[in-house]
Order: structure tokens, then C-alpha cells, then sequence
């Protein structure tokens, strides 16, 4: 018996006659003439050097070596067939899961994931507020929004927007005090926020001081919270100053549960960004999702470059 294997093609043509039981059935599967296949599965028995099929009256069917030889790389075909099966539903899948830091999922882009959810029904998205980040294909993660010098653990990325952070507080906190110049803010009772050791020179309130020209050393009247959206809440409770990004404050700002006394604001050293799965833009709507999350990044840079805090009403 030969060594050599037969075709590709032959193997596939005889394992459809074989699963069919019929020529034209297994032609019309894969799209050639009745005339191809007998001419491939001839081609399999040159080869292999034994019949594989026997005629029986009028019919052509499997012979004994036939049916020896099919049942063997039927294996191989169904497991090839599951495989498939498992990549397209995997790729049709039509969830995301967004991993993102946690008071930017809060307080940015779950409001707006609402607008984008009801322009695709049919996708499934998981929103996940998390300081760690994910490692792609072995984590269950699509897309992941960071900040600064963590953009170096992923390879396929890009820059979101660079955000401002502003004084502000409660306007019942603001009416308690009389407050004329802008270093007036550092007497008041101040939200401090403890960000991440791995993000590198974020803005805090001796930053803001020295913006300002002014010193400022921690007391012990100061509160620090470990989630900025924490802070942005407890400073719309009444309970202090805080410097709020405008991308988590826009909303409490305009709405006047939050008062900015002065439009003294300090940029971020590092920009938000991007990152990606290769295999979430292969999904139903992935690189929709994608072109979505930067334009309204693009709509938040443009915001936050012509912002100005609205007029302090005279308590």
C-alpha cells in the first residue's frame, strides 16, 4: 500500500460521498460537478492503491476498505468542522466587556454607554471599573480605557483625551465662607484623592498651590479618598473642596449641585487612552464600539479646551 497521502481534495470529496452517500449530494456541498468528485475519490485510490468504492447495481457505495478508510478521517473532518463551529460563534459573539478605571467608568462613560446601547440592541456590553489591567487573551476583556505610562503594557492603542482638574465644592459650603481670592481654597476644608501609585505626577492640591504661586503643606483637616468619583460625591455633599476632573464633574458643575469660585484649573500630565483586543474588532459591531469611544473623547478634549465654570450665584 502506498506511503504518499492522496490530495486534499480527493480526502475531502470522498469523506462527502461518504457522508452523503451520493455524488451529486456530495458535489452540490461542495460546490463542483458530480464528474469532480468521481474524478477526485479515483484520484484517493491511486493513491492509497485499494477500491474504496463498490458498485452495486445501479448505485455506487463504500466498499470495505471504503468504509474502514472513512471512518477514520471522518474524525479528523468532524473535529475540524467543531472547530469551525466554535471560532464563528465565538467571532459572532455580539458582547464586549470594557474594563476601565473605575471612577472614569462611574462617572464618564456609563452615562453615555446608555446613548450607544440603544443604537445597537443587539450588542451586549459589560462595563468594568478596575485599577488592574487586563492581559488580552487570557482575560475576558475587549477593550481597556487607562491613563499615562500603562499605554506601554498593550500593543494596539490610542490616545484619548487629556483632562483638567478644578477647585470646587457644594454651594452651601461655599456660602459658609467669603472667599476673595483663589489661595483662599487652601484654608477650606479639602477632598484629597489617593490615586494609584503606578500613575506618576497627577495633580493634587500642592500641584493646584503651585499653579498658583502658593505652598500648601497636607494638614490633618484634610480627607483623602481613594476614588475621585468618591471625592466628586462627597464634595457635592458638603463635605470640602476637591479637585474635580472635568470629565467625572461636568454634569454636578452644570447642574449646580457643584460651584466652581474660580476658573483656576490644572491640566493632567498624561493623557486617557484606548486599548484593544485584535480579535474584539473582528466581532459584530467591535470596531463600532471602538470609532464610538473616540469620538466622544474627541467631544470631551474639545469641551474641556473652551470650558468655563458658570457664574457663582451670590449666596
Amino acid at each position: 500500500m502506498a506511503s504518499n497521502l492522496p490530495p486534499l481534495r480527493a480526502i475531502q470529496a470522498f469523506e462527502a460521498f461518504g457522508r452523503h452517500g451520493s455524488v451529486t449530494a456530495a458535489a452540490k456541498e461542495l460546490g463542483v460537478s458530480a464528474g469532480a468528485i468521481s474524478q477526485q475519490i479515483r484520484k484517493a485510490e491511486e493513491t492509497l492503491g485499494v477500491k474504496l468504492l463498490e458498485r452495486r447495481g445501479k448505485t455506487v457505495a463504500l466498499g470495505s476498505w471504503g468504509r474502514i478508510y472513512h471512518a477514520e478521517i471522518s474524525r479528523g473532518f468532524n473535529q475540524i468542522r467543531e472547530a469551525q463551529e466554535i471560532l464563528a460563534r465565538k467571532r459572532l459573539e455580539s458582547g464586549f466587556t470594557i474594563s476601565c478605571l473605575p471612577s472614569l467608568a462611574i462617572k464618564w462613560i456609563a452615562p453615555q454607554l446608555f446613548d450607544w446601547q440603544a443604537d445597537h440592541p443587539d450588542a451586549a456590553v459589560r462595563l468594568e471599573g478596575t485599577e488592574l489591567e487586563p492581559r488580552f487573551g487570557d482575560d475576558q476583556v475587549d477593550f481597556r480605557i487607562s491613563y499615562g505610562a500603562k499605554v506601554q503594557e498593550f500593543d494596539h492603542y490610542s490616545e484619548l483625551f487629556t483632562d483638567w482638574v478644578v477647585p470646587a465644592c457644594s454651594p452651601a459650603l461655599l456660602a459658609k465662607y467669603k472667599l476673595r481670592r483663589p489661595s483662599d481654597i487652601l484654608s477650606m476644608p479639602l477632598l484629597g484623592i489617593e490615586w494609584d501609585r503606578s500613575h506618576s505626577l497627577l495633580p493634587g492640591w500642592p500641584e493646584w498651590a503651585a499653579s498658583i504661586g502658593e505652598h500648601y503643606s497636607k494638614t490633618s483637616g484634610e480627607l483623602t479618598l481613594s476614588l475621585s468619583s468618591a471625592a466628586i460625591d462627597a464634595a457635592v455633599n458638603g463635605r470640602g473642596f476637591v479637585l474635580a476632573q472635568l470629565s467625572m464633574s461636568a454634569d454636578e458643575i452644570a447642574s449646580g449641585r457643584l460651584v466652581v469660585p474660580f476658573n483656576q484649573r490644572l491640566r493632567m500630565s498624561h493623557a486617557y487612552f484606548l486599548a484593544w483586543d485584535r480579535a474584539a474588532l473582528e466581532k459584530p459591531y467591535g470596531p463600532e464600539l471602538r470609532t464610538w469611544i473616540t469620538s466622544i473623547s474627541r467631544r470631551q478634549e474639545a469641551f474641556a479646551a473652551n470650558w468655563t465654570p458658570p457664574p457663582v450665584k451670590a449666596g
